[in-house]
């Protein structure tokens, strides 16, 4: 079957829980084979990235996606909890760690206890993070966990974190790696005007704004191009903040990404024609995992989301 006439099911975060990914696979018709889960249609997965942290089964999502991948059943993309953790644990030869700050998030410190006592294995598990991709063009659509930034996604094309190089200046502020790497991981961000805040999923407050990247107006308040939901607040974007966010446009292919937690109780609907994020909070217990069911087409449905939990 060629690239081009390949059927996807496209599956957004899922952070360690194991049970939502079996469901969600034998919802879409996925079979149990050996070290594998296969459809009998041909259709292969398309993972957007953050197995790790939070959830209680990372361990089984980590040798789901993988033998999934190895066994030519699926693709898998980076997230930004892969790269942190990969970070997290490098040296970064000055008697600490590329991301140390990372290394106490509580994410983090669960995927560490489900692997404790099994050190050799995290390393290995580690080594296989680092070479996954952080975007995937396949031509009739795109994958990437947080943002589409072409310009960026331009710069750091055929580079790898496996490069010990490139992976320390991608974990050093300010320079042309770490900037790419964050928008495409993580995805572009504003500061809230002075006296304002954002509040984030934890409650927490935010200088700090999470912002689409797609119909980027020329002016308006930060606030309402928040992701994953539009508040109100007072403040307009400085033009030229907005000018230097990536917008994707409405004749690019169709793109699938995860990474923004998108409330539960919202419609699962494509976010504009060809932008679909598939990361609808599954990380939480009682949330479902969320997929969208790809044929090819270059308007993307509502119908063709798809959801399952324990």
């Amino acid at each position: 079957m060629k690239e081009k006439e390949q059927a996807y099911d496209v599956i957004g975060d899922i952070h360690g829980q194991h049970g939502k990914l079996s469901a969600l696979l034998a919802h879409l018709g996925y079979q149990r084979r050996e070290d594998t889960h296969r459809h009998p249609a041909g259709r292969k997965v398309l993972f957007l990235g953050d197995y790790i942290d939070r959830g209680p089964a990372v361990r089984e999502v980590l040798h789901t996606v993988r033998g999934m991948v190895e066994a030519g059943d699926a693709l898998a993309i980076m997230g930004n909890h892969e790269y942190n953790a990969v970070c997290a644990d490098t040296p970064d030869g000055s008697g600490s760690f590329l991301r140390v700050e990372k290394r106490d998030s509580a994410g983090h410190l669960e995927t560490h206890r489900q692997f404790a006592g099994r050190a050799s294995e995290w390393a290995e598990w580690t080594e296989w993070m680092k070479r996954l991709p952080m975007f995937l063009d396949l031509g009739g659509l795109r994958a990437v966990h947080a943002c589409w930034d072409a310009k960026r996604i331009t710069r750091i094309s055929g580079r790898s974190i496996t490069d010990a190089e490139f992976l320390r200046l991608s974990a050093t502020h300010q320079t042309p790696e770490f900037r790419a790497v964050t928008n495409i991981l993580k995805g572009p961000e504003l500061a809230m005007p002075a006296g304002q805040v954002a509040i984030d999923k934890e409650g927490k407050h935010r200088r700090m704004v999470r912002v689409r990247w797609w119909d980027i107006p020329k002016s308006g308040p930060i606030s309402r191009l928040a992701m994953p939901e539009p508040f109100d607040a007072p403040g307009d974007a400085v033009p030229h903040e907005l000018r230097r966010i990536p917008s994707y446009g409405p004749d690019e292919p169709p793109v699938f990404f995860g990474h923004y937690w998108l409330p539960p109780q919202r419609a699962r609907a494509p976010l504009a024609p060809n932008i679909a994020c598939l990361d609808y909070s599954a990380a939480f217990a009682d949330h479902p995992l969320t997929a969208y069911r790809w044929d090819g087409e270059r308007v993307l449905s509502a119908d063709k989301f798809a959801t399952a939990t324990r």
